[in-house]
């Protein structure tokens, strides 16, 4: 019987990742003497210039529209607060949550949803862009720091947990399933499975389920209290999605007289609190009717074992709705988005036109390559730049660089 124990480290779950039975990198290194694995994963994303970049990456605010919202930086580290939560009441290996947490951002083009949109639509003929395969990607080759091999050389949990945080990617019998079954497997995850086996047809670690579900709770909240700052929603309206509703009445009960500020923060925490809890429960009722002995049970389980309550689920997927509808849909964003699209499609076709319009070592032995290559590398040199380099470049291969606002 799994139950919580209290505040505090607790003895590691028999279900839980083992980080001394870690089934390694794919290039041996020595190991180190006062980190597990996965607190070295965690050091090694947190040192890659790719972790650095998302401080200037949008989540929902471009830039330009205020120094307190979100960036993609600022959400990861809240990811990571969430999953660390998540896994030392679920009794699983915090570190590596954490590292999942950290990590799972690393792919996203500039201008959030709006760039990698735009980059999956101009590299439709040339396998397509996803920003957790690019994630993936990153972490296995386009990080070039180390001198024995190119990328961070994760370890194995980690890759898995990274690539098929959400799911499994496969069938068993190596079809793509799910959300891929139309498309097939991204590219970057193709290519790197020539190399490594990541089980693509199983679940992932409880780790990874944990980082995948602290990231929804985190961005749910978090968007909400950006976009109430910001203006673009109302307490009035938060009013239509039931578990807003109860979470506002409950503040306004407690502190009737409590300035916008503080209100909007006792309505964040309130929201993250209430979603915590409800993943905690019903992980625990889902792991006691499993009775996994090891790791190895929760990959083989017929679904995932860390999820919101079936009442939570359907309350959590209104306020996406409702955020979507009314935040991300809002005219004000819609109108950035556009400009933003502009940006990216324009550097796109005119580094993939004249690749030497890269800097050097993006340009370099592009000459004599395929159109699919020199597609990939542009792709991936515009993935990497934030969106104040995306509009310093577009501003200088062209005249008519969009004034964003």
């Amino acid at each position: 019987m799994v139950k919580t124990l209290g505040y505090g480290a607790q003895p590691r779950a028999d279900y839980a990742v083992d980080p001394e039975l870690s089934q390694g990198r794919l290039y041996d290194e020595p190991e180190s003497p006062t980190r597990t694995p996965f607190q070295r994963d965690r050091d090694r994303i947190i040192h890659s210039a790719a972790f650095r970049r998302l401080k200037h990456k949008t989540q929902v605010f471009v830039y330009h529209e205020g120094d307190h919202f979100r960036t993609r930086l600022t959400h990861s580290i809240e990811v990571s607060q969430v999953a660390r939560s998540l896994a030392r009441a679920l009794r699983l290996d915090e570190d590596l949550a954490e590292c999942l947490a950290l990590a799972h951002d690393l792919g996203h083009a500039p201008f959030g949803h709006e760039g990698e949109d735009v980059l999956h639509a101009c590299m439709r003929e040339y396998g397509g862009f996803d920003h957790n395969a690019q994630s993936l990607r990153i972490v296995t080759d386009l990080e070039r720091r180390y001198a024995e091999f190119d990328g961070l050389n994760l370890a194995w949990e980690t890759l898995e947990g990274l690539v098929k945080h959400n799911g499994p990617l496969t069938d068993g019998d190596g079809r793509a399933c799910g959300k891929l079954k139309e498309k097939g497997l991204p590219f970057a995850v193709r290519e790197y499975a020539k190399q490594q086996d990541l089980m693509l047809w199983s679940w992932p670690s409880a780790e990874a389920q944990a980082a995948a579900i602290a990231d929804d709770i985190a961005y749910d909240a978090h968007d909400l209290d950006d976009g109430l700052r910001a203006g673009l929603l109302t307490f009035e309206g938060m009013k239509q999605v039931p578990y807003l509703r109860r979470i506002l009445e409950e503040v306004d009960q407690k502190y009737p007289q409590l300035e916008d500020a503080r209100r909007i923060h006792e309505i964040g925490r309130r929201c993250i609190t209430g979603m915590v809890e409800d993943v905690i429960a019903q992980s625990i009722s889902r792991i006691n009717r499993l009775s996994p002995k090891k790791c190895g049970d929760i990959r083989d389980a017929n679904g995932p074992v860390i999820a919101f309550s079936t009442e939570m689920a359907r309350e959590e997927r209104e306020l996406k709705e409702f955020l979507f509808a009314n935040l991300y849909r809002h005219k004000s964003v819609l109108a950035v988005r556009k400009q933003v699209s502009k940006v990216v499609r324009d550097l796109f076709y005119g580094y993939f036109k004249t690749p030497e319009r890269m800097p050097e070592p993006w340009c370099d032995g592009l000459a004599a390559e395929s159109k699919e290559v020199v597609a990939r590398r542009v792709c991936d040199f515009i993935a990497g730049m934030t969106d104040r380099y995306a509009i310093d470049e577009h501003r200088r291969l062209f005249d008519d660089t969009p004034e964003l606002g």
